[in-house]
């Protein structure tokens, strides 16, 4: 998907259903490493990040089926070790997933530096503290990591920042070592959890996920399972987010709202209503919207993920809106993008202040990373006239079947 092309002004009405959560179907997909048996993963989201995973784990040595339904067959008893340096984990972050895994299955690992969106600097100096804590010499050099441990031993490990991607990355290397870990300042994000629920179900003991402080016993074996991946709140979020800027009304199917209760309370403040019911939620957004402040924080506050949408829900709501982002420093980088499009947005350090316009204009704009390219998404549909959206092939990373669910919605989308 190079380029898509939008003709604003259209309320997002109806139903849709929301795929498996990226964020924790990578690290559940690499985690099936640590099992060496077969797996049966379902409800993953038919995404580019998904795809190419699937080819490392074909490139490992592991036998893999996955069908368009987001079922997965992977049997990883044929993989003989986790020794990667290829290309491919560049284009994806969730290739530092197989440093925990590798480890736990191998006690050796190597693997090129991963890549990923570039939204800031993002170190791996946790998963390495977490790594050496538990016994591995680890090096990075020339853009490879290498891990290395004769054994794993259970430790006490307390990370300087709350870091998901180390966390679940600790937690999967414990899991295999002697003794008991017990992470401190862990991330509580929903695919923290996840990850801990599917790691229990091959029989492992981990405990206290979506707490600050995570136990995990170590076992001598782990075993196949059948397991079913989470809703993923970021992509029901996003919806949320363009019934609300389009002022549409739309039910959003197959989600956990508990998860979403973040976005939801800032919605409401801003004035649109959202009614949870068992596994879906109503979003109506036909209301005179006021501006609102929101700040990212680990959860159970509001996701980064979703700070480049909201920003441009609010760049067309009368007020000032100041958003700050802590999480990464880098995330504003699709603003010059909106300007493009009338919007008032003035930056200072990890602070962008947004006065609302009474009308965006379409124009031709680019994606510079995947929830910006969602932005724009959400910019196109309010906007007067027509916008042309390049190099979108960074939103299909991370939304399944993102054009056909907003054509069903009643949107005017195409790609180009």
């Amino acid at each position: 998907m190079n380029k898509v092309i939008i003709e604003g002004g259209n309320s997002l009405r109806g139903k849709v259903d929301i795929s498996g959560f990226k964020n924790a179907a990578l690290p559940i997909i690499v985690g099936t490493i640590l099992s060496n048996d077969k797996c049966k993963i379902k409800n993953l989201p038919m995404i580019g990040d998904v795809y190419n995973l699937v080819k490392i784990m074909d490139l490992l040595g592991a036998k893999v089926s996955l069908n368009e339904s987001g079922y997965m067959d992977i049997d990883t008893s044929t993989i003989s070790n986790c020794v990667f340096i290829d290309e491919i984990t560049t284009k994806m972050r969730a290739s530092y997933y197989l440093l925990g895994a590798g480890l736990g299955r191998f006690g050796k690992v190597e693997v090129l530096y991963p890549g990923g969106c570039n939204i800031g600097v993002r170190p791996i100096d946790q998963h390495i503290k977490g790594f050496e804590a538990l016994g591995a010499n680890v090096e990075v050099e020339h853009g490879v990591i290498r891990c290395k441990a004769d054994k794993l031993i259970g430790s006490k490990i307390y990370l300087d920042v709350v870091s998901v991607g180390a966390t679940i990355n600790i937690m999967m290397a414990a899991t295999k070592a002697e003794g008991t870990t017990i992470i401190e300042n862990a991330a509580k994000e929903p695919h923290i959890v996840d990850v801990a629920n599917f790691i229990n179900a091959m029989r492992g003991d981990v405990r206290g996920a979506g707490t600050d402080i995570i136990k995990i016993n170590g076992v001598d074996k782990l075993h196949g399972c059948n397991y079913s991946v989470i809703p993923d709140q970021i992509e029901a979020g996003t919806y949320m987010i363009g019934a609300v800027a389009t002022k549409g009304d739309v039910i959003i199917n197959n989600v956990i709202p508990i998860h979403l209760e973040p976005i939801s309370a800032k919605l409401r403040e801003m004035g649109a209503e959202v009614v949870e019911y068992g596994d879906s939620i109503r979003v109506n957004g036909n209301f005179n919207l006021k501006s609102v402040n929101v700040k990212t924080l680990p959860y159970p506050g509001f996701p980064t993920d979703l700070q480049q949408p909201m920003t441009a829900l609010l760049s067309n709501v009368k007020g000032t809106s100041i958003v700050t982002e802590t999480v990464f420093e880098g995330r504003y980088k699709y603003v010059d993008e909106l300007k493009r499009m009338g919007v008032d947005i003035d930056l200072d350090g990890r602070i962008a202040i947004v006065e609302g316009v009474e009308k965006l204009m379409g124009t031709k704009v680019k994606a510079t990373d995947l929830r910006g390219g969602a932005a724009l998404i959400i910019a196109g549909l309010i906007a007067d006239g027509v916008t042309e959206i390049e190099e979108a092939y960074h939103i299909e990373r991370g939304y399944e079947n993102f054009i056909s669910k907003l054509l069903n919605l009643g949107a005017k989308i195409k790609e180009g």
